[in-house]
């Protein structure tokens, strides 16, 4: 019995939550163990005592491990150890990232990390959600200076029942699937998905989602007040205020000049030219700027510039409804629209909206092509993907790219969730399908150019989706009371506003969302009136794109692999295999197909050319079902005797040509009429009860002696 434990439990929609605390990982500056049904996750918060000389930023990392042995398994690969994230472990740690960043004091500047360890597994508790929860009793309960108790949570919507955190099993039968981590006074970030949801559907997801946050938030400020660690002294990193307001009297005009700049690129290097002419200021005279000679007066020139173009901006939208290049706040930026602009791959596209440019590419194929996922909740195949690249060139930097960046694998997430739902079903189009988009151009949301550029791709490959998706990013500017929301947001309006919100869906409704706040919190006045102006952008957006593209061709392009389907029975799949797989082998040899077998029988046939694949499913159907009598075959002749000749009608299965059935004429040797490897149109003519098969060649056409014969 460990006298330190203390456990608080709450009813969290209809299952049993419990923190326990002063157990496990008592070193860490705050560290929990949330628990519901079975599954287990420790969540640990450490933050250094002071922060690195010169820190300029807050350098917080969130991490969340799966430990397989949490569902008692192991892992798979000849790796059996847990090393190097999947990318679901590592969407789950941006998901617990975003929503706690912004609760940190401005100018704390700490290492700080926290930690989210899976230990048990149960399908009936979702992890992902605990580790989120514990992150914020983690640090609430700790030294670490946090702002206030968040929860997470997430909202399915079953039989047209809103729910919170169901079983594993019951997403299949919800239709939309949302993520809300939230305050008991406001909404910190949202992140799902839907089957075309209403925008009034959405937020009534999100505000149910509100409501339920509030009993864990509750739950949580309990365990501050009873267990709680007194918050650690920092001293902020300030701003020097003297050097700013000194800066400011100087350089203002110089800084509005280079801010009113649209093209992005040349903007940046006027701003870049005004900071060298700070800095060469500052290290002219720092006494007057209110430095000395020890400062690091490039850092400070980048705080200078920084903190005049914020406040500019802000001011210009706040006072003005100025945005850079003179742009409406619901105005979107010039979109141009091509597809099939590649040759090869089997569906292309390129989107282009102000200085943000995608190609998106589409492959079509086989279950081969299935990208496999093996996590503790199991080993699953994935018939559709997309892959975000963010390469440097796209924002005209000179660095090479080696591995994929979290913030990459969670674009690439939202735009896959955004498209999915409007694919059409397994039954109607059983392909693999894989989309991939490389952004070109970057100046803001490029995850949602993936979107608008994927919809068309696929809709050029062919892929008969329900409708188009296109999506848009909404910024924020906000000073107390005063907000103003922008549509179609720059980079620098997400970098110096107060809310990234990209809504993706169609005409009829939202496919995905996601919504991050840098302030405290969002009302919901504004998240409603958000989304409303989010959907006129939207509409306006699907509208550009369908100047080009609006359903999908009729046709596949030449080369992209052609399927068709045949099932056979399942205790025949081992007859089509053949020992060792010889049969299947020498049918892809000899149509240069691929077939795929399913456990339930379905047969794929893949190929090019639509006439070998009807030929190769009827060879399939013979050798399954037998030949039927009075029917023509095209066969090979494989042995000649004195008494006719053997021919493979199809690979494993031959019949007889009796001499009497080669020609109308009498013939005395069968080599004068046919060789081995000859192909000839033969008809069953009959099939006796042992199975064998008699052949003729003359009931179709009869046979002529050889020249020279």
């Amino acid at each position: 019995m460990n006298r330190n434990k203390k456990e608080f439990t709450v009813k969290f929609g209809d299952k049993d939550v419990t923190i326990e605390t002063g157990r496990l990982a008592k070193q860490a500056d705050g560290a929990v163990l949330v628990s519901c049904n079975g599954t287990q996750v420790l969540v640990t918060a450490c933050s250094a005592k002071d922060a690195k000389p010169g820190q300029d930023f807050f350098p917080l990392t969130v991490e969340y491990v799966e430990k397989f042995y949490s569902a008692g398994k192991f892992l798979g690969g000849f790796m059996k150890r847990e090393a190097r994230p999947s990318t679901q472990e590592v969407l789950n740690a941006r998901l617990i990232d975003r929503p706690i960043r912004p609760l940190f004091p401005a100018g704390y500047m700490n290492e700080t990390v926290v930690s989210a360890t899976v230990l048990s597994y149960d399908p009936s508790a979702d992890p992902e959600v605990l580790a989120a929860i514990g992150a914020s009793a983690s640090l609430h309960i700790s030294d670490i200076p946090f702002a206030k108790a968040i929860s997470t949570c997430k909202v399915a919507r079953i039989n047209g029942e809103l729910v919170i955190n169901p079983d594993r099993d019951a997403w299949e039968d919800s239709d939309l699937e949302i993520i809300v981590s939230s305050s008991a006074d406001a909404i910190l970030m949202v992140e799902g998905e839907g089957n075309q949801i209403p925008e009034s559907e959405a937020l009534e997801a999100i505000l149910f989602a509100h409501e339920q946050n509030k009993v864990m938030c509750e739950l949580i400020d309990k365990m501050r007040k009873e267990i709680g660690k007194a918050k650690r002294e920092f001293i902020p990193v300030a701003a020097n205020t003297a050097m700013l307001e000194a800066v400011k009297a100087e350089f203002t005009d110089k800084a509005r000049a280079a801010i009113s700049i649209v093209d992005k690129l040349d903007r940046y290097k006027a701003q870049d030219e005004v900071k060298k002419e700070i800095k060469a200021a500052l290290e002219l005279n720092p006494e007057k700027f209110g430095l000395t000679a020890d400062d690091d007066f490039g850092k400070e020139a980048s705080h200078a510039i920084e903190d005049m173009l914020y406040n500019m901006m802000r001011a210009d939208i706040l006072d003005h409804d100025k945005r850079i290049g003179d742009r409406g706040l619901t105005q979107v930026r010039p979109i141009e629209c091509e597809t099939d602009i590649l040759a090869t791959p089997h569906g292309s596209s390129l989107f282009t909206r102000g200085e943000t440019q995608v190609l998106a590419t589409v492959t079509i194929g086989g279950s081969k092509g299935e990208q496999m996922s093996d996590r503790i909740v199991g080993l699953s195949y994935s018939p559709f993907y997309l892959h975000y690249n963010f390469p440097g060139y796209s924002v005209g930097e000179a660095r090479t790219k080696f591995n994929v960046s979290r913030r990459e694998l969670g674009h690439g997430n939202l735009a896959e969730r955004a498209i999915k739902h409007v694919l059409p079903s397994k039954e109607d189009f059983n392909y693999t399908i894989r989309v991939t988009a490389e952004v070109l151009e970057s100046n803001g949301s490029s995850s949602m150019g993936s979107v608008c550029s994927g919809s068309m791709a696929l809709m050029d490959a062919g892929v008969p989706l329900a409708a188009p998706v296109g999506g848009i990013a909404m910024g924020l500017v906000k000073e107390g009371e005063r907000y103003k929301i922008l549509t179609d947001i720059l980079g620098d309006e997400d970098h110096l506003g107060d809310m990234d919100f990209k809504v993706a869906g169609t005409e009829k409704g939202i496919t995905a969302i996601q919504m991050d706040i840098k302030i405290d919190g969002l009302p919901v006045n504004i998240m409603k009136e958000a989304m409303a102006q989010a959907r006129e952008g939207r509409l306006h957006i699907l509208g550009e794109m369908a100047k080009t593209i609006s359903t999908a061709r009729k046709e596949f392009k030449d080369g992209v692999p052609r399927m068709q389907t045949h099932r056979i029975p399942q205790d025949k799949i081992g007859a089509l295999i053949g020992p060792g797989g010889k049969n299947i082998k020498a049918l892809q040899e000899k149509f240069d197909i691929t077939i795929e077998v399913e456990e339930d029988g379905l047969v794929k046939v893949l190929g090019t050319d639509p006439a070998v694949l009807e030929s190769a499913i009827s060879t399939i159907a013979l050798q399954i079902n037998g030949p039927e009598v009075g029917s023509n075959y095209n066969g090979k002749v494989v042995t000649i005797k004195e008494y006719g000749a053997f021919v493979d009608i199809v690979p494993g299965i031959s019949g007889l040509l009796h001499i009497s059935e080669i020609a109308n004429e009498r013939v005395k040797d069968v080599n004068e009429f046919l060789s081995e490897g000859d192909e000839i149109d033969v008809q069953v003519l009959e099939i006796d009860r042992m199975g064998r098969i008699k052949l003729s060649a003359k009931a179709i056409k009869p046979l002529e002696r050889k020249a020279g014969e």
